[in-house]
């Protein structure tokens, strides 16, 4: 069942032991994008929740954390680069394994344009060509080479793209943490200049500012983690790929807990409610404007951070979405061309070409739009990620079901865990379509076809997936032939074996 590689290389296969476990840490990080994704939401989060931002940060941290370990367990028994596609279809049959690979490779496409974007323009800022940011066809065309070098990357190999993201991730984090310390300091020795708090302990409290104002937070709170599982898209190129992938994708959910709440305390002390709470409509370039009050004319150090963080994830943001076509081509629930692989880098090429041209067609065609419209397509990926991160820890439960009994940390770890992360997300998913049913909370404020924009491009991505699955269907059933399964105990108890 399930592993048929169908490409026209039948000897050729994705590299295997390319990368070790830092490196996969290191690409799950740069994934997530922290200090663009920081940028992005702390002003909309102060504003709905106060001071009490970073107890919010740390609830979204939950659902994150328990659907990570459905990624490791699930990992353990199938070490496939598609994850949630291979796993749901073994769990809950090819019908709702396709709509999970679909999900994951249309997240890709929706945000890579954007992360390229806030990277360009945030490299401009940091040397001083400011007057670029604000030229559309100087920015577009620098953001569409970037996309181009950074899949080149992605494809040349991933032992190299392992390395600069490794660069990456150094970079980003020292910038933070040098903003982080500054900002602390100018608190307590009150030279901010803004109406500044100091921190306390009651910050973290998720529940302070009221369920309405939670529920939007967490809205926000899960996209900042969401990429984490990256990581896990690499499983058949990294050493150990039963358990280091998975465990790589726990680990790096920590680490992000740990760095925004740094990051949100520090902001949320040094700048005051007020101030974030009336700019939470500047998103990302409100981290431009406390740039250079903190910093002074060291501005350019948290600039850079945010713009290594959003040329990182450009790259690896185009992981899950290649090996998630190549999982889909080889298993025939995609044509055979997707499936191809270099025979001389061992990657998945045709894929990710193929998904930085749609992407870069989307940043472009949606920019032509207006930039509300890039935006709004941004929120409607929390729709997709709540979506297949919801699926997959239900997966995780369905598929070990004869074996949440064993122990008590079965039962908590596989089955319960997963299943209260996929309720959470569900949740926040039904939460996310009555809010963008009003065209008042899109970007834009205006409506298309009675509904906010971002819902409407949530079900046009949700119904053009069901087209093609079922076009799919019609043209080569060979897929649609496999039948659910369950977890082979050896497999359970022996979590150092690959899976058939």
């Amino acid at each position: 069942m399930a592993h048929d590689r169908v490409r026209d290389e039948p000897d050729v296969g994705l590299k295997p032991n390319a990368i070790g476990f830092v490196d996969a840490l290191v690409i799950g990080l740069n994934a997530t994008s922290p200090a663009y994704s920081l940028a992005a939401v702390i002003g909309p989060i102060v504003a709905l929740v106060g001071i009490y931002a970073p107890g919010v940060m740390f609830a979204s941290f939950v659902p994150m954390l328990l659907i990570a370990s459905a990624f490791y367990y699930l990992n353990k028994v199938d070490q496939d680069c598609g994850t949630t596609f291979s796993w749901v279809t073994r769990a809950m049959g090819p019908w709702a394994g396709w709509l999970g690979g679909w999900a994951i490779t249309m997240t890709g496409v929706l945000v890579v344009g954007s992360l390229a974007d806030v990277a360009v323009s945030f490299t401009l800022l940091a040397v001083g060509l400011d007057g670029w940011v604000e030229n559309d066809f100087a920015r577009q065309a620098l953001t569409v080479l970037l996309i181009i070098v950074m899949t080149g990357l992605c494809v040349i190999g991933t032992e190299l793209s392992a390395k600069v993201q490794n660069v990456l991730i150094l970079l980003q984090i020292a910038f933070l943490l040098v903003f982080v310390a500054v900002a602390l300091y100018r608190v307590y020795a009150g030279t901010t200049g803004f109406d500044s708090i100091e921190p306390s302990i009651g910050w973290l409290d998720p529940f302070g500012a009221g369920g309405a104002a939670l529920t939007g937070g967490l809205l926000l709170g899960v996209f900042i983690y969401w990429g984490w599982e990256s990581a896990v898209n690499l499983t058949e190129e990294t050493e150990d790929s039963a358990s280091a992938p998975g465990k790589a994708g726990l680990w790096s959910t920590v680490v992000l807990l740990v760095t925004y709440l740094s990051v949100a305390v520090a902001v949320v002390a040094f700048a005051g409610t007020a101030f974030l709470a009336e700019n939470a409509g500047e998103e990302e370039f409100v981290f431009a404007q406390l740039a250079g009050d903190v910093l002074g004319g060291w501005d350019w150090i948290l600039l850079l951070a945010v713009a290594t963080s959003a040329i990182a994830s450009t790259q690896t943001t185009i992981i899950p979405a290649s090996r998630t076509a190549l999982s889909m081509a080889r298993r025939q629930a995609l044509p055979r061309h997707f499936g191809h692989i270099s025979p001389r880098f061992r990657t998945p090429d045709v894929s990710t070409w193929w998904v930085a041209g749609i992407a870069i067609a989307w940043y472009l065609i949606v920019n032509q739009i207006s930039a509300n419209a890039l935006f709004d397509s941004l929120t409607a990926l929390s729709l997709l990620i709540a979506f297949y991160y919801a699926l997959t820890g239900v997966a995780c439960a369905v598929y070990y079901r004869r074996h949440l009994t064993e122990s008590l940390r079965n039962f908590l770890l596989i089955g319960l865990g997963p299943v209260v992360g996929a309720g959470l997300l569900t949740w926040l998913l039904v939460r996310s379509v009555i809010d963008m049913s009003d065209p008042a909370n899109s970007y834009s404020g205006t409506s298309w076809f009675g509904l906010g924009p971002p819902l409407v491009i949530g079900i046009a991505i949700a119904l053009a997936g069901v087209v093609l699955m079922v076009v799919r269907r019609l043209r080569d059933a060979a897929f649609w032939q496999e039948r659910p399964g369950v977890a082979d105990p050896d497999l359970v108890h022996a979590p150092t074996r690959k899976g058939p």
